[in-house]
């Protein structure tokens, strides 16, 4: 389950307010990877010095941006199973190859305990409403209290007020891919993609902007209110890299439901898409055309949307292609100027 599909509104909004298990207010860097001790590695995840087994043998991993997280850093072979890929094959097989069809899914949706257990993981991938959370007693706490390590996604952290979002989305991908190549064994593999990442960004902030950036929203899904993602979600660092500004940059939270009244109030020029189940494309767009607050909007009428894969907008290594395909939708629909840039992720 997404950490923002419409039945996680009730469990936002009373989960987060429990007591924290382990995140603090602030994040630092990720260690180098060194062992602590033989057999075991200390990264900081949330805030907090926390150790593993390493290299990791068997990892269990829930959803689709995770498991692009544990791919990307070469730790296919290592993933005994995993939960919860919103129709991420497609898009993971496309970036990682063959690896992904031998990927064994377990369940649907984020996992329960007994699924986890039987599973056998030394070290569970999730983070919080991304398969963590108190509702169904996963958490990094019931984990370590069965010898089960327990890595929080560095976007999901929780800040002292329960919500999530410690850090500068990119910081939080390149701290995940990081820890992660520690706690596998691929430190170089990971260092290497981090520097990938970093090079294609550079030449996105050296692509041409226009005066005005043009402002994107990110409708996630909705009927009576919106999902969508403020200033800590991976969505904003996805705009900012392209060239864009987040309708939602002023939110400091993740992913949130907003009024109706923002989506007016934004008068976004493009509107984007995650696409993952519950509410189809054509569904999400005839809700916008139907809606008062927004059936008037420019971006509407004209049909200025962008659809993407939903393991391209949580936080993960593919934040860097969804900024590629989001320039280069910025430029079809003349937002932004022509850069000869070209998006390394075939979509098909």
């Amino acid at each position: 389950m997404s950490p923002h599909h419409p039945r996680l509104a009730a469990l936002a909004a009373t989960g987060l307010a429990l007591a924290l298990l382990g995140c603090s207010a602030t994040a630092p860097p990720a260690s180098s990877g060194s062992p602590s001790s033989p057999g075991t590695v200390t990264v900081t995840n949330c805030g907090k010095p926390q150790s593993f087994p390493s290299p990791a043998q068997r990892l269990f991993v829930n959803d689709g941006n995770l498991v692009a997280l544990s791919l990307a850093v070469g730790a296919g072979d290592q993933i005994a199973a995993v939960t919860s890929l919103q129709d991420d094959t497609d898009v993971l097989t496309r970036a990682y190859g063959d690896v992904v069809g031998g990927l064994r899914q377990v369940a649907p949706e984020s996992p329960t305990m007994e699924t986890v257990v039987a599973a056998r993981p030394d070290v569970v991938v999730a983070g919080w409403n991304y398969g963590f959370s108190e509702s169904t007693d996963v958490t990094p706490q019931t984990l370590g209290d069965r010898g089960i390590g327990a890595y929080v996604l560095s976007e999901s952290c929780r800040r002292a007020d329960g919500a999530r979002g410690t850090m500068d989305p990119w910081d939080a991908v390149r701290t995940d891919l990081t820890n992660l190549g520690a706690i596998t064994g691929h430190v170089d593999t990971a260092a290497a993609v981090v520097a990938d990442t970093d090079a294609r960004l550079a030449a996105l902030a050296a692509a041409p902007r226009p005066e005005r950036a043009p402002v994107v929203f990110v409708f996630d899904s909705g009927t009576d209110a919106v999902f969508s993602s403020g200033a800590f979600g991976g969505p904003q660092a996805i705009i900012d890299a392209a060239g864009g500004r987040n309708a939602l940059a002023d939110l400091k939270d993740t992913w949130t439901e907003v009024s109706w009244e923002r989506v007016a109030k934004a008068d976004p020029d493009l509107i984007v898409f995650v696409d993952y189940p519950g509410q189809t494309l054509a569904q999400k767009q005839q809700v916008l055309a139907e809606h008062p607050a927004s059936r008037d909007l420019a971006a509407v009428r004209e049909e200025r949307y962008l659809d993407l894969p939903y393991a391209m907008w949580t936080s993960g290594p593919l934040n860097v292609d969804a900024a590629e395909h989001l320039r280069q939708g910025m430029e079809r629909y003349g937002l932004v100027p022509g850069s000869g840039l070209r998006p390394r992720l075939d979509l098909g």
